[in-house]
């Protein structure tokens, strides 16, 4: 009798059964998105593995997927994706480390892109990548509870660095000056916020134009109004826009109903009226109390 074959155990990755609605983007370099990939444990395989990585799943609609190198120079890696997070439905979300020469303590969301003629920080010039604003939102009034039971701020910031990428995207970063000295605390709080991801279809959408580069107008506005905001375009970039930036900030923010100011004085600078109305901050009305710092 001829010996039997010898067994050969293949993995198989689950095939995607639930219509993905997140992907959590953990880059191997940044330290946020390690401690962040700790504290998630092994996860089930949900899909075909993307560069040898597989994708996870987190909850039955937020993955993960693990990327080798800086996060801000992984341009277009989305088109390796399998086609469910190729819809432009599928958010990308980074966790990430915040880094500022001031070493200022913070949490932050940011939507990305370079408006400007340069790219040191990945990306390509001129280029913005899509956004999920009310997510965006969500997410700023998450982390605002969470800074709050941690004696942080948590902020916008205004639309900044790689990678490029063709499907919406954000950064949700801790920034603590040295990222040896993160709290254990701060990687906890983001981590489990992650895994709750709702939205507020309530919020109405828009551009924001000016401001600093922490966007503390359009902070303000997100966590007392019923506003969400995709790209934010600082002042310091606005005299150099061109009309192919500005349609991007425009089509790269759906369901934007205008463009809102951070002063009065911003807006004569470029022809922001091309592409949609001024809007004013009373146009979306006051969130409720309890709903000013949502508690993790």
């Amino acid at each position: 009798m001829a010996p039997a074959p010898p067994l050969i155990h293949r993995v198989n990755p689950t095939p995607v059964t639930v219509a993905p609605q997140h992907l959590i983007v953990l880059s191997e370099e940044d330290p946020v998105a390690r401690a962040v990939g700790e504290r998630f444990g092994t996860l089930p395989g949900v899909g075909e593995p993307v560069d040898g990585a597989p994708i996870r799943g987190l909850t039955e609609t937020t993955h993960v997927l693990r990327r080798p190198g800086r996060h801000i120079f992984d341009n277009d890696f989305d088109q390796k994706l399998p086609r469910p997070y190729r819809s432009g439905s599928v958010p990308a979300i980074f966790p990430s480390i915040h880094r500022s020469e001031s070493g200022v303590r913070c949490l932050t969301v940011h939507p990305i892109g370079n408006p400007g003629h340069e790219a040191a920080f990945g990306g390509r010039p001129r280029t913005l990548v899509p956004t999920s604003p009310r997510l965006m939102a969500q997410l700023l009034r998450s982390l605002s509870g969470e800074a709050h039971a941690l004696g942080l701020r948590a902020t916008f910031e205004s639309t900044h660095h790689g990678p490029a990428l063709g499907i919406p995207a954000m950064f949700v970063e801790i920034g603590w000056g040295e990222p040896s000295a993160i709290p254990a605390e701060a990687i906890e709080a983001l981590a489990r916020l992650l895994r709750r991801l709702p939205e507020e279809a309530e919020d109405r959408i828009a551009v924001g134009i000016g401001g600093g580069h922490y966007a503390p107008h359009f902070t303000e506005l997100v966590l007392k109004r019923r506003w969400a905001f995709g790209h934010l375009l600082s002042r310091h970039t606005l005299s150099h826009l061109d009309p192919t930036v500005l349609e991007q900030a425009w089509s790269g923010t759906p369901g934007a109903s205008g463009w809102l100011l951070a002063r009065a004085a911003d807006w004569p600078t470029a022809p922001f009226g091309t592409f949609g109305r001024r809007l004013k901050d009373t146009e979306a009305p006051d969130r409720a109390a309890g709903e000013m710092l949502p508690q993790g």
